[in-house]
């Protein structure tokens, strides 16, 4: 069974402009309630943090990928070297907030496509090089089109990035407890803790809200970054503690980062992508 999702059938459209919430996996979701599947599998930064269908669950969330973002460029150029001007592909305005922080002389432009086609994109010089998800080469076996690992420090991740969620109806108790056999529940700790930043700031496609956890045996360390439009103004907040208070410690990090000014920011970039 093939599915088209409204994500898939506009290529065209930058992901900031488009209205609406769940593009790439509503109609593969609507085949769970339907019972034509009986699970869907989804990279965990497409899903909505509030969901309103309290029908389905997120059952499963396996072990994470890295959650880096790396650089593929013509000529495998690092960032660095990148000439003034530069074309940069990406459709996330987090990663255009950052790239305008480390390099405001380049020219962060739209793109859509599936990872392949992006890549093809700089192949064929539309652009010089595009920012991606380090998980998704890695899914593909094709790490070796990495021009360069973009520092965590200076491009932090979407929340969930690298993760993927395994979605499956809330009353199919025999599948909900086949998907528990690859639970990893420190990658679910980790998640946890950064889509309740998302809540709390109120943030997705059109709010560029970064947000990594790390949990570790009993502790989890949680570091979250919001920007404004230009990318000058960086809000920054970091914590530490138990894994089982991780959600906990991302809801005190929200509401510091909206005392240091996250609602204005978050403002300004829902005045210009509306």
């Amino acid at each position: 069974m093939v599915i088209t999702t409204a994500g898939d059938a506009d290529q065209r459209t930058p992901l900031f402009s488009l209205d609406q919430k769940g593009i790439f996996e509503k109609e593969i979701d609507q085949a769970v309630l339907d019972g034509r599947v009986d699970f869907a599998v989804h990279s965990m930064k497409d899903i909505p943090v509030i969901d309103e269908n309290g029908r389905l669950l997120i059952a499963s969330v396996p072990a994470r990928s890295s959650a880096a973002d790396v650089l593929v460029s013509k000529g495998d150029t690092l960032l660095k070297d990148l000439r003034k001007g530069s074309k940069v592909g990406t459709s996330s305005l987090l990663r255009v907030s950052q790239l305008r922080r480390a390099r405001p002389d380049l020219n962060p432009e739209p793109i859509r496509g599936n990872v392949e086609t992006r890549i093809q994109k700089v192949d064929k010089g539309e652009f010089d090089a595009v920012v991606l998800a380090e998980a998704g080469l890695a899914r593909l076996g094709i790490t070796g089109r990495i021009s360069e690992p973009l520092p965590i420090e200076d491009f932090m991740p979407a929340p969930g990035q690298g993760a993927i969620a395994v979605v499956a109806r809330r009353d199919n108790l025999k599948v909900v407890d086949m998907l528990k056999s690859i639970e990893h529940s420190p990658t679910r700790a980790e998640i946890e803790a950064e889509r309740e930043l998302v809540r709390i700031l109120e943030g997705g496609c059109k709010v560029p809200v970064g947000a990594l956890a790390r949990a570790q045996g009993d502790q989890i360390r949680i570091a979250a970054c919001i920007f404004s439009i230009d990318g000058s103004e960086k809000l920054r907040s970091e914590r530490s503690g138990h894994v089982q208070e991780g959600v906990l410690l991302a809801r005190e990090m929200g509401e510091e980062l909206i005392e240091k000014g996250a609602k204005k920011i978050v403002q300004g970039w829902r005045t210009v992508y509306v």
